[in-house]
């Protein structure tokens, strides 16, 4: 069966962005350009709105397939932090299998035995399985030695290590970050530095190494710094950030709201701005959702005992176009932040509008208005920081694989 898109804005990371049809053949993209559509094709007229590579989701905690398809993602990484943990093949095995048939679901199995970051996982094993990557999970790796053989050894078989730059010393029982928001609200605090202090041990494992290390998510301008002077040596790091990062400050904590409650905490606005500037200059080469549903049981809690963690798998694309709007970045580097870069880490054929790749496609209205209601949400929960905000951008048509999602 074919399907042809015509009168679409086509969004590329690689070939830009451009008016024209696509064409899908079975399962992949089969055409690109400019061309007339074969006799007995399905046609499907975009009328000028945006298609656009499907979004990998790289760095998830739970597998929540409503919000994932509201939100434009048909492939996610999913995070080792599972009940059981990611760190034995055939559990590996049983969570590729979970997102079928609406979600592609790429496991990143555990670094270390049941992520207590003393004995290294069966890594190739695991990798056979179906690990697309390797990482330390919600924690960091205290033991210097230890994180040394976890990159060596998955330098070794090709693997990707995933690490949460946290140095667990200092940051351990902080619910946020020092500064005036922290101590005006009495919460036990880290300094930012707890950052930079993890990022820093870690490139210079991964330089003596070879390995490629990409950090989930940094979030502190001393941490861009470390990125920034690695990659200069040649390094091989990539890193990521989730919207509340970039939008939001350790202000929206006021009045103890636990949905601002996030892992990493947020920082200060000093920090902020860093952010954005390195999303800018590229420093920053991925865009998560951070997607980590809570329910009531977990949040209406002191904040000091609220879990953190946020719904973000819906409100990924929506926040993302409200930096295209605003100037920060371009249509075509959101894309390659949202689905190239993710999906060359974890070793992927997809990302892009290339024939030949995957047919994952998003059709996107950039300019529809909504508000983002976390009781109205699809997914699990609507722990949101971003309830009540505006946003501009809707997902109009999800195909995976050259089948709709409707």
């Amino acid at each position: 069966m074919t399907t042809v898109f015509v009168n679409a804005m086509l969004v590329c990371p690689e070939a830009g962005a451009r008016r024209g049809s696509l064409q899908v053949g079975g399962d992949r993209i089969t055409r690109v350009g400019d061309f007339d559509p074969p006799t007995g094709s399905t046609i499907i007229d975009c009328r000028g709105r945006m298609l656009a590579p499907a979004i990998v989701d790289l760095g998830v905690f739970a597998i929540d397939k409503p919000a994932c398809l509201a939100g434009g993602i048909v492939r996610v990484g999913l995070m080792p932090d599972q009940s059981p943990i990611l760190d034995d093949p055939g559990i590996v095995q049983r969570a590729a299998d979970m997102g079928k048939p609406e979600l592609w679901v790429h496991p990143i199995a555990a670094a270390t035995r049941g992520l207590a970051g003393i004995d290294l996982a069966e890594m190739a094993i695991n990798q056979e399985a179906g690990a697309r990557a390797v990482a330390t999970g919600r924690g960091w790796i205290a033991d210097s030695g230890v994180m040394r053989r976890v990159l060596a050894y998955a330098a070794d078989i090709g693997l990707t290590v995933i690490a949460h730059p946290e140095d667990a010393g200092l940051a351990a029982g902080a619910v946020a970050t020092e500064g005036e928001t922290a101590t005006r609200l009495g919460l036990r605090a880290a300094p930012a530095i707890v950052e930079s202090l993890a990022i820093a041990r870690d490139l210079m494992l991964a330089q003596e190494t070879g390995a490629a290390i990409h950090f989930r998510q940094v979030t502190t301008a001393g941490g861009f710094d470390l990125i920034r002077a690695a990659r200069a040596r040649g390094v091989r790091v990539t890193c990521g950030i989730s919207p509340a990062h970039l939008l939001l400050s350790d202000i929206a904590m006021n009045d103890f709201r636990t949905f601002a409650h996030l892992s990493p905490p947020l920082r200060c606005e000093a920090d902020r701005q860093a952010a954005l500037a390195a999303l800018a200059d590229g420093t920053i080469d991925v865009l998560t959702s951070s997607h980590d549903p809570r329910g009531p049981e977990e949040k209406r809690l002191p904040f000091a005992d609220s879990a953190p963690g946020m719904s973000g798998a819906e409100t990924l694309l929506p926040l993302g176009l409200g930096l295209v709007h605003d100037g920060t970045i371009t249509i075509e580097r959101l894309f390659a932040l949202l689905a190239h870069n993710p999906a060359h880490i974890l070793g992927l054929e997809t990302g892009s509008l290339t024939v030949g790749h995957p047919a994952d496609l998003i059709l996107v209205d950039p300019d529809i208005g909504a508000q983002i209601v976390g009781e109205k949400m699809v997914g699990r929960a609507g722990n949101t920081p971003f309830d009540g905000l505006p946003v501009q951008g809707r997902v109009k048509l999800v195909m995976k694989g050259g089948t709709r999602l409707d």
